[in-house]
């Protein structure tokens, strides 16, 4: 298994991030929020970017989806340069 970082410096690359992967794991936005105890609306926003979700969320989500939150420091580029990839 090749595991792949996902670079994420705003609230609609993060969303864009958990979007890619929950459907990489075919799972519809309804399947996602059942395992987390949420309704599809708030993956809805989630995935959109919504920037007033609470990062408790977030992380319920992307625990759900196996996965892991990682901060480390920030790479040199621009963030431009990441919009070509969202």
């Amino acid at each position: 298994m090749v595991v792949m970082d996902h670079l994420a410096r705003t609230p609609k690359q993060i969303g864009a991030v958990i979007a890619r992967l929950r459907r990489e794991q075919n799972l519809t936005q309804a399947e996602l929020a059942a395992k987390v105890g949420l309704r599809q609306e708030a993956i809805s926003k989630i995935e959109a970017g919504n920037a007033a979700t609470r990062l408790s969320k977030i992380l319920d989500v992307i625990a759900a989806l196996d996965l892991e939150l990682v901060i480390r420091p920030r790479s040199k580029s621009s963030p431009s340069d990441f919009e070509d990839i969202f």
